[in-house]
Protein backbone atom coordinates (compact mmCIF):
# COMPACT_ATOMS: atom_id res chain seq x y z
CA UNK A 1 0.00 0.00 0.00
CA UNK A 2 1.06 3.42 -0.62
CA UNK A 3 0.16 6.38 1.54
CA UNK A 4 0.76 9.81 0.73
CA UNK A 5 1.99 12.04 3.60
CA UNK A 6 2.83 16.08 3.61
CA UNK A 7 5.31 18.15 6.47
CA UNK A 8 3.88 21.34 6.93
CA UNK A 9 5.79 24.53 8.79
CA UNK A 10 2.95 25.65 11.28
CA UNK A 11 2.04 28.37 13.62
CA UNK A 12 4.61 30.94 10.29
CA UNK A 13 3.87 32.13 7.13
CA UNK A 14 7.82 31.30 6.37
CA UNK A 15 9.36 28.00 5.21
CA UNK A 16 11.74 26.95 7.81
CA UNK A 17 10.30 28.18 11.09
CA UNK A 18 7.13 27.10 13.18
CA UNK A 19 6.75 23.81 14.05
CA UNK A 20 7.51 20.58 11.78
CA UNK A 21 4.52 18.45 11.78
CA UNK A 22 3.86 15.12 9.35
CA UNK A 23 0.67 14.65 8.28
CA UNK A 24 -1.03 11.21 6.47
CA UNK A 25 -4.69 12.86 5.01
CA UNK A 26 -5.58 9.19 4.48
CA UNK A 27 -4.82 6.97 6.78
CA UNK A 28 -7.26 4.45 6.74
CA UNK A 29 -5.47 0.66 6.86
CA UNK A 30 -3.06 1.70 9.03
CA UNK A 31 -2.11 -0.09 12.24
CA UNK A 32 -0.95 1.11 15.78
CA UNK A 33 1.87 -0.51 15.20
CA UNK A 34 2.59 1.26 12.04
CA UNK A 35 1.63 4.36 12.75
CA UNK A 36 4.31 4.40 15.39
CA UNK A 37 6.85 2.91 13.57
CA UNK A 38 6.31 5.80 10.98
CA UNK A 39 6.24 8.55 13.63
CA UNK A 40 9.19 6.79 15.02
CA UNK A 41 11.06 7.05 11.42
CA UNK A 42 9.87 10.46 10.52
CA UNK A 43 11.18 11.80 14.17
CA UNK A 44 9.32 14.71 13.89
CA UNK A 45 7.55 16.35 17.45
CA UNK A 46 4.28 15.10 16.38
CA UNK A 47 3.31 12.94 13.11
CA UNK A 48 -0.58 13.08 12.50
CA UNK A 49 -2.61 10.26 10.95
CA UNK A 50 -6.03 10.82 9.83
CA UNK A 51 -9.23 8.52 9.36
CA UNK A 52 -12.72 8.84 7.29
CA UNK A 53 -15.53 8.36 9.02
CA UNK A 54 -18.35 6.55 6.74
CA UNK A 55 -20.53 9.00 5.54
CA UNK A 56 -19.47 12.26 6.91
CA UNK A 57 -18.13 14.88 4.60
CA UNK A 58 -16.66 17.36 7.05
CA UNK A 59 -15.40 15.54 10.03
CA UNK A 60 -12.20 13.83 10.14
CA UNK A 61 -10.70 11.21 13.01
CA UNK A 62 -6.49 12.19 13.63
CA UNK A 63 -4.76 10.29 16.02
CA UNK A 64 -0.98 12.05 16.75
CA UNK A 65 1.94 10.27 17.48
CA UNK A 66 5.53 11.87 18.58
CA UNK A 67 8.13 9.03 17.69
CA UNK A 68 8.04 7.70 21.69
CA UNK A 69 3.98 7.52 22.34
CA UNK A 70 0.65 8.36 21.00
CA UNK A 71 -0.45 11.76 22.47
CA UNK A 72 -3.88 12.67 23.14
CA UNK A 73 -4.08 16.24 22.28
CA UNK A 74 -1.84 18.89 20.72
CA UNK A 75 -2.95 22.40 19.15
CA UNK A 76 -0.12 22.55 16.63
CA UNK A 77 -1.50 19.17 14.52
CA UNK A 78 -4.48 20.34 14.91
CA UNK A 79 -3.58 23.65 12.61
CA UNK A 80 -1.41 21.30 10.03
CA UNK A 81 -3.99 18.64 9.79
CA UNK A 82 -7.21 21.05 8.96
CA UNK A 83 -4.53 22.92 6.29
CA UNK A 84 -2.58 19.44 4.75
CA UNK A 85 -6.57 18.47 4.19
CA UNK A 86 -7.69 21.62 2.75
CA UNK A 87 -4.14 22.05 0.14
CA UNK A 88 -4.78 18.94 -1.11
CA UNK A 89 -8.25 18.59 -1.65
CA UNK A 90 -9.91 16.38 1.01
CA UNK A 91 -11.89 19.20 2.55
CA UNK A 92 -12.81 21.36 -0.45
CA UNK A 93 -12.43 25.09 0.20
CA UNK A 94 -15.49 26.40 -1.67
CA UNK A 95 -16.12 28.91 0.74
CA UNK A 96 -13.99 32.18 2.57
CA UNK A 97 -14.03 29.92 5.95
CA UNK A 98 -14.93 26.44 5.78
CA UNK A 99 -15.91 24.95 9.08
CA UNK A 100 -14.68 20.91 9.70
CA UNK A 101 -14.86 18.75 13.02
CA UNK A 102 -11.42 16.91 14.22
CA UNK A 103 -11.72 14.34 16.73
CA UNK A 104 -8.72 13.60 18.58
CA UNK A 105 -8.60 11.53 21.50
CA UNK A 106 -9.95 14.36 23.93
CA UNK A 107 -12.79 14.69 21.63
CA UNK A 108 -14.29 16.16 18.64
CA UNK A 109 -12.68 19.85 17.95
CA UNK A 110 -14.53 22.97 15.83
CA UNK A 111 -12.13 23.92 13.36
CA UNK A 112 -12.61 26.63 10.48
CA UNK A 113 -10.25 27.15 7.39
CA UNK A 114 -9.61 30.43 5.85
CA UNK A 115 -9.55 30.28 2.28
CA UNK A 116 -8.04 32.50 -0.66
CA UNK A 117 -9.00 31.24 -3.81
CA UNK A 118 -9.39 27.55 -2.91
CA UNK A 119 -6.13 27.63 -0.99
CA UNK A 120 -5.93 27.54 2.97
CA UNK A 121 -4.09 30.73 4.74
CA UNK A 122 -5.10 30.26 8.17
CA UNK A 123 -6.70 27.50 10.34
CA UNK A 124 -8.22 28.43 13.75
CA UNK A 125 -9.65 25.86 16.45
CA UNK A 126 -11.95 26.53 19.73
CA UNK A 127 -11.86 24.81 22.91
CA UNK A 128 -13.38 25.37 26.14
CA UNK A 129 -11.38 25.01 28.81
CA UNK A 130 -11.52 24.29 32.57
CA UNK A 131 -8.37 25.05 34.69
CA UNK A 132 -7.37 24.23 37.63
CA UNK A 133 -4.71 26.88 39.31
CA UNK A 134 -2.61 26.89 42.55
CA UNK A 135 -0.56 29.74 43.90
CA UNK A 136 1.92 27.32 45.38
CA UNK A 137 5.13 27.68 43.34
CA UNK A 138 9.07 27.27 44.51
CA UNK A 139 10.75 30.29 46.11
CA UNK A 140 12.34 33.14 43.98
CA UNK A 141 15.52 31.51 44.81
CA UNK A 142 14.50 28.02 44.04
CA UNK A 143 13.08 29.44 40.26
CA UNK A 144 16.31 31.44 39.71
CA UNK A 145 18.58 28.45 40.56
CA UNK A 146 16.95 26.17 38.07
CA UNK A 147 16.15 28.86 35.70
CA UNK A 148 19.60 29.80 35.32
CA UNK A 149 18.35 33.25 35.65
CA UNK A 150 18.61 36.06 38.06
CA UNK A 151 16.01 36.65 40.95
CA UNK A 152 15.47 40.13 39.94
CA UNK A 153 14.48 38.75 36.55
CA UNK A 154 11.36 37.48 37.42
CA UNK A 155 8.30 39.60 37.32
CA UNK A 156 6.07 39.72 40.67
CA UNK A 157 4.57 43.25 39.48
CA UNK A 158 2.18 42.32 37.13
CA UNK A 159 2.16 38.41 37.38
CA UNK A 160 3.29 35.89 39.70
CA UNK A 161 4.60 32.13 39.10
CA UNK A 162 1.40 29.72 39.31
CA UNK A 163 0.60 25.91 38.51
CA UNK A 164 -1.98 25.58 36.47
CA UNK A 165 -3.69 22.46 34.23
CA UNK A 166 -6.21 21.55 31.83
CA UNK A 167 -5.62 18.14 32.43
CA UNK A 168 -1.57 18.65 31.74
CA UNK A 169 0.35 20.63 34.05
CA UNK A 170 2.50 23.35 34.06
CA UNK A 171 4.29 25.77 36.37
CA UNK A 172 3.80 29.21 34.42
CA UNK A 173 6.43 31.90 35.72
CA UNK A 174 6.51 35.30 34.43
CA UNK A 175 9.80 37.66 33.92
CA UNK A 176 10.59 40.96 32.58
CA UNK A 177 12.03 40.93 29.67
CA UNK A 178 12.41 38.41 26.28
CA UNK A 179 16.42 38.36 26.72
CA UNK A 180 15.94 36.22 29.97
CA UNK A 181 13.51 33.79 28.24
CA UNK A 182 15.83 33.14 25.53
CA UNK A 183 18.94 33.36 27.63
CA UNK A 184 17.25 30.72 30.64
CA UNK A 185 19.05 27.47 30.90
CA UNK A 186 17.55 24.70 32.79
CA UNK A 187 19.74 23.34 35.33
CA UNK A 188 18.76 19.59 36.66
CA UNK A 189 20.64 19.38 39.91
CA UNK A 190 18.91 22.50 40.59
CA UNK A 191 15.10 21.48 39.92
CA UNK A 192 15.55 17.87 41.73
CA UNK A 193 16.60 19.79 45.04
CA UNK A 194 13.56 22.26 45.05
CA UNK A 195 10.54 21.38 45.88
CA UNK A 196 8.97 21.67 42.72
CA UNK A 197 9.52 18.14 41.88
CA UNK A 198 6.90 17.42 44.21
CA UNK A 199 4.59 19.52 42.13
CA UNK A 200 2.41 17.82 39.86
CA UNK A 201 4.16 19.95 36.88
CA UNK A 202 7.06 18.57 34.51
CA UNK A 203 7.03 21.78 32.60
CA UNK A 204 7.83 25.22 33.11
CA UNK A 205 6.42 27.78 30.62
CA UNK A 206 8.54 30.62 30.97
CA UNK A 207 6.85 33.75 29.66
CA UNK A 208 7.82 37.39 28.99
CA UNK A 209 5.34 39.98 28.65
CA UNK A 210 7.41 42.12 25.58
CA UNK A 211 8.90 41.06 22.70
CA UNK A 212 10.86 42.64 20.05
CA UNK A 213 8.43 41.85 17.05
CA UNK A 214 5.18 43.74 16.35
CA UNK A 215 3.29 40.54 15.20
CA UNK A 216 3.28 39.35 19.06
CA UNK A 217 2.21 40.60 22.66
CA UNK A 218 4.32 37.72 24.59
CA UNK A 219 7.27 35.76 24.22
CA UNK A 220 7.03 31.76 25.70
CA UNK A 221 9.07 28.71 26.23
CA UNK A 222 9.12 25.30 27.50
CA UNK A 223 11.58 23.90 29.93
CA UNK A 224 11.49 21.07 32.31
CA UNK A 225 13.69 17.67 33.34
CA UNK A 226 12.66 15.92 29.98
CA UNK A 227 13.58 18.93 27.53
CA UNK A 228 16.93 18.96 26.35
CA UNK A 229 18.49 22.22 27.94
CA UNK A 230 18.96 23.96 24.25
CA UNK A 231 15.91 23.05 23.19
CA UNK A 232 12.68 24.99 22.00
CA UNK A 233 9.46 22.51 21.86
CA UNK A 234 6.37 23.83 20.40
CA UNK A 235 4.24 25.57 22.68
CA UNK A 236 0.65 25.22 21.27
CA UNK A 237 -0.56 22.94 23.35
CA UNK A 238 0.14 24.80 26.75
CA UNK A 239 -1.76 27.62 25.34
CA UNK A 240 -5.04 26.57 27.25
CA UNK A 241 -2.92 26.83 30.60
CA UNK A 242 -1.49 30.17 29.59
CA UNK A 243 -5.14 31.71 28.84
CA UNK A 244 -6.12 30.44 32.19
CA UNK A 245 -3.18 31.91 34.04
CA UNK A 246 -3.80 35.26 32.17
CA UNK A 247 -7.11 34.83 33.41
CA UNK A 248 -6.67 34.17 36.85
CA UNK A 249 -5.50 37.44 37.87
CA UNK A 250 -8.24 40.44 38.65
CA UNK A 251 -6.35 43.30 36.64
CA UNK A 252 -7.21 40.87 33.17
CA UNK A 253 -10.70 42.43 32.50
CA UNK A 254 -13.53 40.55 31.65
CA UNK A 255 -14.53 39.87 27.93
CA UNK A 256 -12.83 38.86 25.22
CA UNK A 257 -8.65 39.64 24.62
CA UNK A 258 -6.87 38.95 21.27
CA UNK A 259 -3.26 38.72 21.35
CA UNK A 260 -0.57 36.49 20.11
CA UNK A 261 2.67 34.04 21.35
CA UNK A 262 5.64 34.26 19.65
CA UNK A 263 8.30 31.48 20.73
CA UNK A 264 11.66 31.03 19.11
CA UNK A 265 13.97 34.02 17.75
CA UNK A 266 15.05 35.13 14.73
CA UNK A 267 17.65 32.64 14.20
CA UNK A 268 15.40 30.29 15.47
CA UNK A 269 12.30 28.77 14.10
CA UNK A 270 10.06 31.55 15.75
CA UNK A 271 6.22 30.38 15.97
CA UNK A 272 3.76 32.69 16.01
CA UNK A 273 0.26 31.93 17.60
CA UNK A 274 -2.89 34.42 17.71
CA UNK A 275 -5.25 33.55 20.35
CA UNK A 276 -8.68 35.13 21.21
CA UNK A 277 -10.03 34.41 24.89
CA UNK A 278 -13.14 34.83 26.86
CA UNK A 279 -12.73 35.81 30.31
CA UNK A 280 -15.78 34.96 32.03
CA UNK A 281 -14.66 35.58 35.59
CA UNK A 282 -14.43 31.94 36.62
CA UNK A 283 -12.18 28.81 36.25
CA UNK A 284 -13.97 27.94 32.58
CA UNK A 285 -12.19 30.02 29.62
CA UNK A 286 -13.58 29.77 25.97
CA UNK A 287 -10.51 29.68 23.71
CA UNK A 288 -9.74 29.86 20.02
CA UNK A 289 -6.27 29.32 18.87
CA UNK A 290 -5.13 30.20 15.31
CA UNK A 291 -2.03 30.21 12.74
CA UNK A 292 -1.08 30.25 9.42
CA UNK A 293 0.97 27.00 7.90
CA UNK A 294 3.18 26.18 4.87
CA UNK A 295 3.99 23.32 2.46
CA UNK A 296 7.54 22.31 3.36
CA UNK A 297 7.20 18.33 1.48
CA UNK A 298 5.32 15.88 0.25
CA UNK A 299 5.92 12.38 -0.76
CA UNK A 300 4.70 9.03 -0.72
CA UNK A 301 5.50 5.70 1.32
CA UNK A 302 5.17 2.40 0.12
CA UNK A 303 4.69 -0.53 3.16
CA UNK A 304 4.69 -4.13 2.97
CA UNK A 305 1.45 -5.76 3.00
CA UNK A 306 2.33 -7.62 6.30
CA UNK A 307 2.71 -4.35 8.42
CA UNK A 308 -0.93 -2.78 7.08
CA UNK A 309 -3.23 -6.30 7.26
CA UNK A 310 -4.86 -5.32 10.18
CA UNK A 311 -6.80 -2.36 10.79
CA UNK A 312 -7.19 0.36 13.64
Amino acid sequence: MKYDYYIADVFTTQLFNGAQIAVFPKADGLTDTTMKLLARELNLSETVFVFHPEGSTDKRKMRIFSPKKEIDFAGHPIIATAYVLGLCGDIALTEKITHIVLEQNVGSIDVNITAVDGKPTFVQFARNVVSIIDRFAPTDEELASFLGIKQSELDHKKYSPRLVSCGFPYLIVPVWNYETVRQALFNSAAWSQSIAPQTAAQEILLFAPKTPFPDSDFNARLLGPHIGIHDDPPIGSAMPAFASYLCSFEHTRKGTHVFAVDRGDAKSRRSVINLEMDNKGHESVALRVGGAAVLFAQGTIELPGEITDKKC
